[in-house]
């Protein structure tokens, strides 16, 4: 069996899935929210296993500074929050 994939809060992380995450803004950072399109992998060279998890961006971002664009970005899973879900959980 599978262990879930989850925020630091106990939140489910799965596709629809509308999360806050960290983006660079300069030399600073942001938090930017964005829609989850894929959940994924990579295996590193010393054989660990890492979360990722494809996001489109929705535009809402803090910080004086507009986003420049909404391309679709891949990120760790490691400092993830969700904040609620874009559709009804697929069973």
């Amino acid at each position: 069996m599978a262990r879930r994939l989850t925020d630091f809060t106990g939140q489910d992380v799965r596709e629809g899935a509308v999360v806050v995450y960290a983006t660079r803004q300069g030399n600073g950072v942001r938090m930017s929210e964005g829609v989850v399109r894929q959940v994924g992998s990579y295996r590193d060279q010393t054989g660990r296993t890492h979360k990722t998890l494809t996001v489109q961006p929705t535009g809402r971002d803090s910080g004086e500074i507009a986003r420049k664009t909404r391309d679709v970005v891949t990120i760790s899973v490691e400092h993830v929050a969700v904040l609620g879900y874009e559709t009804a959980p697929r069973h």
